[in-house]
């Protein structure tokens, strides 16, 4: 599958983004999927993840309450709506599809997610 995130741009503090992962190929609804980010200098960190059904979620705690992860696996697209953004917020953001093994459905981890796309950036001014 290849994965295409759109929708960064630069927003004051407070302000929301809704970004967007367009995946290609069939599988899309069988996988969960993911958000991480990258800030300048930093490690790549998750955000969110979704299972593939949409039913169950996970968070970063940074972003508890104020990011909300959904998908449309109609259209096999995975979103990131970011509201009350602060400027710690700023990254490129990517998306990833979860291939952990084992009865987890999510990993807190990068080495367990694939098909990495080209991010989006997203930066917050203060």
């Amino acid at each position: 599958v290849q994965l295409q995130a759109s929708g960064g741009g630069l927003v004051q503090a407070g302000g929301s983004l809704r970004l967007s992962c367009a995946a290609s190929g069939r599988t899309f609804s069988n996988y969960a999927m993911g958000w991480f980010r990258q800030a300048p200098g930093k490690e790549r960190e998750f955000v969110a993840a979704i299972r593939w059904s949409g039913d169950y979620t996970k968070y970063a705690d940074s972003v508890k309450g104020r990011f909300t992860i959904s998908r449309d696996n109609a259209k096999n697209t995975v979103y990131l709506q970011m509201s009350s953004l602060k400027p710690e917020d700023t990254a490129v953001y990517h998306c990833a599809r979860f291939v952990g093994v084992g009865s987890r459905w999510y990993s807190l981890g990068v080495n367990e997610y694939d098909s990495w796309g080209q991010g989006t950036l997203v930066t917050v001014s203060s």
